[in-house]
Order: structure tokens, then C-alpha cells, then sequence
């Protein structure tokens, strides 16, 4: 709900809200909302409630900068290192992001694109590179759905399957190169988005 501005950048929630909206317990809401603090997606405001992180263009340059050298290294390793059931995944999720262009299914799209994360963190077997990227995607998605979710959708899918194309070849250097080209392909995406 983040990641879509179901909740808006900005605005103030409670956890009671949280919780009735998600038809889910308080303790795996409060430990998301802990999780989501220590990410900064959620300001936790004592007495005033849960603020949801703010989103200025500017800082989604910050996000990428951050992200760009992980992202390398762990498509570097995932080439390397992906196993016949981390294949099959990755092929799934190529087919997941094909069908989310063709039908222009923005969230779907962005479900993919987090399993493709995923899929890579898992093949790479490098969970420090992992922990370390994991927050900066979330807030690389939420900044891509506000800022650009309306157009580029085909040419970042094309982008991220040419990305699976090289894990799946067990082409290390392309895999790397692939994922340095689309975190240079969102950076202009981000540009963009700043100067606006």
C-alpha cells in the first residue's frame, strides 16, 4: 500500500487503522510497522500516529546512487551461482513481466519486479548485499509508481528480461552490465522526474 500510494506520501495512519484495514492481528502489523520505520517508509509519531514517508523526486537519485553497486554485484552472482530451481523461477518471472506490459498491469508488474529482486538476493547467496538492497528496491518502486508508473513500463520490462536473459546464460559479466544499464536507465527516469 506504500509502494502504490494506497497510502499517501505524507499522510498520518494509526496502527488501529493498519490493522482493520488489513484484517490482521496487531503483533504481524506492529512488527511490520517496526520494519517499515527501520526503512524509513513510516515515521512512527508518538501520540500522533504513523506518518508514511514523504516522497521528494530528488531523493529517488539518492535511492539509485545507493542501490547501483549492489545491484552489480548481485547479478554478477546470481549469474554465477543460480541454481536449476532459481532458472525455473527467474523464467517465471520473465513470463510474469511480459504478460504485466501486455495487459499494462502496473502493480502486477511491480509484483514482479519483486520477485525478480528476490529471485536474484537468493541466487546471488550474498545475504549481506541483500539486506543492504532490499529497502532501497521498495523505495525505488515507490518512487517509479509515482513518478513513472504511467509510461516506460515496456522499455524497464525489456530491460529487467534481457537481465534474467544473462543469469540465465550464466553470463557474469553481462549480468552485470545488464543490471548497471538499468539502474542507469532508472537514474534518467529520475532526472527526469526531479526537474519536474
Amino acid at each position: 500500500m506504500i509502494v502504490t500510494l494506497d497510502l499517501a506520501p505524507g499522510r498520518l495512519t494509526t496502527e488501529r487503522a493498519l490493522i482493520e484495514k488489513l484484517s490482521l492481528g496487531r503483533t504481524p502489523v506492529r512488527e511490520a510497522i517496526q520494519r517499515l520505520a527501520l526503512e524509513g517508509l513510516i515515521e512512527i509519531r508518538p501520540r500522533a500516529g504513523l506518518e508514511i514517508a514523504p516522497l521528494h523526486a530528488g531523493d529517488w537519485l539518492k535511492v539509485l546512487d545507493a542501490r547501483r553497486g549492489m545491484e552489480v554485484i548481485l547479478a554478477h552472482a546470481a549469474a554465477r551461482f543460480a541454481t536449476p530451481e532459481i532458472i525455473a523461477r527467474l523464467q517465471t518471472i520473465a513470463i510474469a513481466i511480459h504478460d504485466a506490459v501486455v495487459t499494462n498491469d502496473v502493480v502486477g508488474y511491480l509484483e514482479a519486479d519483486k520477485s525478480l529482486n528476490e529471485a536474484i538476493a537468493v541466487a546471488a547467496d550474498n545475504q549481506f548485499a541483500a539486506r543492504l538492497v532490499a529497502p532501497l528496491q521498495t523505495h525505488s518502486r515507490r518512487f517509479w509508481f509515482r513518478f513513472q508508473s504511467g509510461t516506460g513500463l515496456a522499455e524497464a520490462a525489456g530491460n529487467h528480461v534481457t537481465l534474467i536473459r544473462a543469469i540465465l546464460e550464466r553470463d557474469q559479466d553481462a549480468a552485470g552490465a545488464e543490471a548497471d544499464r538499468l539502474m542507469a536507465l532508472l537514474r534518467l527516469h529520475a532526472q527526469a522526474a526531479a526537474m519536474r
